[in-house]
């Protein structure tokens, strides 16, 4: 009786843990379980997408119980399951995958496994810390670290330029402004050298957005003190692109261009504590707007909050507001907030 409940305990334990693998899981434990050239026929029937996206499960599968494999393929559970339990990993994938492949394209895509997250060498350089990469950057040409800050998201891109020394900074900044679409054989090289340091997979496009919208982007995503550092210094060195840049950043105060419904849906996004501190710092008509769209209890309870602050930091109240507008943005991308001004609508 005790061996049957034994059995049946395990029989439910093995059912539910194959329960919770996902659709990309059993694939990959599938593979493992087929012999080389079975494995290696179906790998060549398959986009590079999907190749990637099984072989990054395959190499993260670690041990699976035979059991399991039994349960998922029951038709050759007999061979496989007596064989002891399969281990995934790097090192398996990799000789599974020059079963079927030459070498060069099994080092391109196993760089992808090992190297940091990403589809492309250049999402890959934006999950990198940006204490190692601007370390890493400080020791290279202004214009190459324009050249790979010019690809980053924004504000990862703040971040990084936040810590090098600010006269190095600056002249990144320079040129970034300055730069125009940069030939493929310039990228590949700076691609190469990248992979080379950061283990990742290179992604060729020449396309770059105006460098005066570029920084625009990167100087909002700056807290403010930082903001105001390097908008002085830039004033300083070309006053007319830092007025520039000032005209296209998206900062807290725009925010009362923005219509009714969008300030409700904004409403409901952000943190209550983060918008009391934030407004702490508005101005009266933004107050005023944020004030207007909100229920009267909702709105009291804010105001309270507001006075219980008492006096605040400049430096709380400017995160505050970059993490409120950062938001909006985010939901302007989404479609859901329009900022109209001057008669002009810009959709973000």
């Amino acid at each position: 009786m005790e061996l049957e409940k034994d059995k049946q305990f395990k029989n439910q334990r093995t059912s539910q843990a194959y329960n919770n693998l996902s659709g990309t899981e059993k694939a990959s434990i599938f593979m493992l379980a087929l012999e080389k050239e079975h494995a290696a026929t179906l790998f060549n029937l398959m986009e590079d997408d999907e190749i990637r996206t099984l072989t990054l499960a395959m190499a993260k599968l670690g041990t699976v119980d035979a059991e399991i494999v039994s349960h998922l393929l029951s038709d050759f559970a007999s061979t496989k399951s007596a064989s002891g339990p399969l281990v995934g990993g790097a090192d398996a994938t990799e000789r599974l995958l020059l079963a079927g492949f030459d070498s060069e394209r099994v080092d391109a895509i196993m760089e992808e496994i090992r190297g940091p997250a990403g589809r492309t060498m250049w999402d890959k350089l934006g999950n990198i810390d940006e204490n190692v990469l601007s370390n890493y950057l400080k020791n290279e040409h202004p214009q190459t670290v324009a050249l790979v800050l010019s690809k980053l998201k924004p504000e990862h891109c703040s971040r990084v330029l936040s810590i090098l020394p600010e006269n190095f900074a600056m002249e990144v900044i320079m040129r970034l402004l300055q730069m125009e679409a940069v030939q493929k054989e310039v990228l590949d090289g700076v691609e190469k050298t990248l992979r080379s340091e950061f283990m990742s997979k290179s992604a060729t496009s020449t396309r770059r957005p105006d460098g005066h919208e570029q920084l625009a982007n990167i100087f909002n995503n700056f807290d403010g003190t930082t903001e105001e550092r390097f908008m002085t210094a830039l004033e300083k060195r070309n006053e007319e692109s830092a007025e520039r840049i000032k005209g296209l950043m998206f900062t807290f105060d725009d925010l009362i261009n923005v219509d009714p419904t969008g300030i409700q849906v904004l409403l409901r996004q952000v943190d209550k504590d983060q918008l009391a501190l934030a407004m702490k710092g508005s101005t009266e008509e933004l107050r005023d707007l944020f004030f207007k769209n909100m229920s009267e209890r909702a709105g009291k309870m804010m105001s309270e909050d507001m006075d219980a602050m008492g006096p605040v930091r400049l430096k709380d109240v400017s995160e505050a507001q970059a993490a409120i507008v950062t938001t909006a943005r985010k939901l302007g991308d989404e479609g859901e907030i329009v900022i109209g001004g001057g008669g002009d609508e810009l959709i973000f």
